[in-house]
């Protein structure tokens, strides 16, 4: 494939369900590029299953970015979700700079929260870690959710005026960050479900509507993540690339909503040939 890039994910590896790395590898793989993982966690199974096994990998990320380090690999895209902790924290956004080159794109989503609350495990100095580590990032991709802890504005808060939603943009940015991206938001003058962003390429702001589908599926952010990243290393301009993921995600979302086991997030593999048409 001419455009295929070498794509390191950083983030959790689950045994049962799509979720993390098992959701966005396929993804990324189907779309041709050269995909290659570095685990921040071992967990057996989504957290929406209520109980759950966890290995931290902080050991074993250090090893492997010192082996790497000496073969001298090199990517052309990293992105990252859930870190376990600061000391992981520190290690890739060394690494991150350590990889710094023109031409690299750095995504990240700072997993942490949803639905106006941290995950279980997550705390404020998980916020904190996160709030130094988006500073090495080209784009990020909160959610409401976790813009809202990372900036403390808006706590709480499902809706957002749009001079709100700049607000929150600008004290994104003011943490490092090139570009953002924030998701799962809804405009208080008109109701819809959006998704706001900053480019950094046309200093623009931009808003971006979806259709709101009312089923619950774990790792759609992941989903989400990794159609904006196969749509931005094709060169698209960040609100095209937001677009063209809203638009495939809306599909997703709308062909599994009748599943009966949802916990399980989608079921990427059956649809992959709809993410390349």
């Amino acid at each position: 494939m001419v455009n295929s890039k070498n794509i390191l994910i950083i983030g959790d590896m689950p045994g049962y369900g799509k979720i993390g790395m098992a959701a966005v590898l396929p993804i990324l793989s189907n779309m041709g590029h050269s995909v290659y993982n570095l685990p921040t966690a071992l967990v057996s199974n989504n957290f929406d299953y209520g109980t759950f096994a966890l290995m931290d990998t902080t050991q074993y990320i250090g090893e492997t970015i010192q082996a790497w380090q000496s073969l001298g690999f090199q990517f052309d895209c990293i992105t990252t979700g859930f870190l376990a902790s600061a000391d992981q924290a520190e290690l890739l956004q060394s690494f991150i700079r350590s990889q710094r080159r023109e031409g690299l794109l750095v995504v990240t989503d700072p997993i942490m929260g949803d639905g106006g609350k941290l995950y279980n495990g997550s705390t404020q100095e998980t916020v904190d870690n996160m709030r130094r580590f988006i500073g090495a990032s080209d784009v990020i991709v909160p959610n409401l959710t976790e813009a809202e802890f990372l900036t403390g504005l808006y706590l709480g808060r499902a809706r957002l005026t749009k001079g709100e939603a700049r607000q929150l943009l600008d004290g994104l940015r003011a943490c490092g960050p090139r570009s953002v991206v924030v998701t799962s938001g809804r405009e208080e003058e008109s109701g819809r479900h959006v998704v706001w962003g900053f480019d950094h390429r046309t200093e623009e702001y931009f808003t971006v509507p979806y259709r709101f589908i009312k089923a619950h599926f774990p790792g759609t952010g992941d989903i989400f993540t990794s159609l904006l990243t196969g749509q931005l290393v094709k060169d698209s301009t960040l609100p095209q690339a937001v677009g063209k993921a809203v638009e495939l995600l809306e599909r997703l979302i709308f062909m599994e909503q009748d599943v009966a086991e949802r916990n399980n997030g989608i079921r990427i593999e059956q649809y992959l040939s709809v993410l390349t048409e």
